[in-house]
C-alpha cells in the first residue's frame, strides 16, 4: 500500500489525564532530588486512583530531604497520599559506580522528514489539538487523530467539562487550519459529556502511556518508561541520545526516516548494539559517545528540568536532546 492510501492513528492525553498526573509527580519528584544533588539516583514510580496516590522507589538520598507534600499539593491538590522511597540497592549501584548501565534495555531513537518536528504527522496534529483543547478545557482530556495520507480522516476528542456542542465547535474551528478530507468522521465526547475526571474517575500510573511519550504506535519502542528515572538508567538517557542521533542522521544525510537502536546491559558502559537504519539500509552508529557517563555529559542531562517532559511527549519540543 502506497503512503498516500495508508491510514495512521495516534492520541495525546492532556496533562490532567491520571497517567500524566503520575508521570509529572515523579519528574517533579526527580526534580527536587537532583536540585539537592545533581548526581542523585532516582528511580520514582507513582500510581493513584479515587482520592489516593502512592508513591514509591528508591534513591540515593533519604526521601526526607525532598518536599513531597508541596509537590502533591501543587500537581494534584489535596489527596490522600503515602510514600515509600527506599535508599538505591547497593548491588545496582555498583554497576553504575563503575560506569555502566543502570539495567539491561532496548532504546530506539525515530525522526521523520514529514513535519517540523521530525515526528509523525498524525502524532504531531494529535498533540496539538490536545493542547489546544486544553487552553479552553484545563481538565482531563484526550484526542486521536486519524490521517489517510496528509489528510485528516477521523477525529476524537473527548474533554472534561466541555459540552459536546462547544467541544465540537472548538474542533472544527482547529480544523479549518488543518488539511481534512470532507467526510472526515469527528466524534466528540462519544460517550456523553463527562464532568467527573482525574483521579476522581479513573486511576493512573507512571509510564504507562509509553506509546504517546514516544512517537505513537507507527514506530516500535524499546519498552522502557522515562519518568521519575535520572539519567545514569539508560531507559530514559539512551533514549534521549538515540533521538539526538537520529535527528542528526536525518539532517546530515536529507533522509526521509531515520530509525537508531541502541541496547546496553547491567553494568556494562558501551552499547551491544548501535544501528542506524536510514529510508531502510542499516549501518553502524559512528561518533558518539554512547555510554552513560558520554551520554549524560554531551546532552547535558544533570541540568534539565525533567518535569515538562511529562506533559506531551519527550520529542518534538527543542528538549536538549533535539535541538
Amino acid at each position: 500500500m502506497s503512503e498516500s492510501n495508508l491510514y495512521k492513528t495516534a492520541e495525546s492525553v492532556s496533562p490532567k489525564h491520571p497517567d500524566k498526573l503520575c508521570d509529572q509527580v515523579s519528574d517533579a519528584i526527580l526534580d527536587a532530588y537532583l536540585a539537592v544533588d545533581n548526581g542523585a539516583r532516582v528511580a520514582i514510580d507513582v500510581a493513584g486512583g479515587h482520592g489516593k496516590l502512592f508513591i514509591t522507589g528508591e534513591a540515593s538520598l533519604p526521601a526526607y530531604e525532598i518536599d513531597i507534600a508541596g509537590i502533591v499539593e501543587r500537581l494534584i491538590g489535596d489527596i490522600d497520599w503515602q510514600e515509600n522511597i527506599a535508599l538505591q540497592s547497593p548491588e545496582i549501584a555498583r554497576g553504575v559506580d563503575s560506569g555502566g548501565a543502570g539495567d539491561q534495555g532496548i532504546m530506539i531513537g525515530y525522526a521523520c522528514s514529514e513535519t517540523d518536528e521530525m515526528l509523525p504527522l498524525e502524532v504531531v496534529l494529535s498533540r496539538q489539538l490536545n493542547q489546544y483543547l486544553y487552553e479552553k478545557w484545563p481538565y482531563d482530556g484526550k484526542t486521536q487523530i486519524t490521517t489517510k495520507g496528509s489528510q485528516i480522516v477521523g477525529v476524537v476528542a473527548s474533554f472534561q467539562h466541555a459540552a459536546s456542542a462547544d467541544l465540537l465547535a472548538a474542533v472544527k474551528t482547529w480544523l479549518k487550519d488543518h488539511s481534512a478530507s470532507e467526510d472526515a468522521r469527528l466524534h466528540v465526547n462519544p460517550s456523553g459529556d463527562w464532568s467527573i475526571g482525574g483521579f476522581e474517575a479513573d486511576a493512573g500510573l507512571t509510564g504507562r502511556k509509553l506509546a504517546v511519550d514516544n512517537y505513537g504506535p507507527s514506530v516500535p519502542i524499546g519498552g522502557g518508561a522515562f519518568s521519575g528515572k535520572d539519567p545514569s538508567k539508560v531507559d530514559r538517557s539512551a533514549a534521549y541520545m538515540a533521538r539526538r542521533i537520529a535527528v542528526d542522521y536525518l539532517r546530515a544525510r536529507q533522509a526521509d526516516e531515520v530509525v537508531v537502536r541502541l541496547s546496553y546491559a547491567i553494568g556494562i558502559a558501551e552499547p551491544l548494539e548501535a544501528t542506524v537504519i536510514l529510508d531502510g539500509i542499516a549501518e553502524k552508529v559512528v561518533g558518539y559517545d554512547l555510554t552513560p557517563k558520554g551520554i549524560i555529559n554531551s546532552q547535558n542531562l544533570r541540568q534539565v528540568e525533567y518535569e515538562p517532559t511529562a506533559q506531551y511527549g519527550h520529542f518534538g519540543h527543542h528538549f536538549t536532546w533535539e535541538r
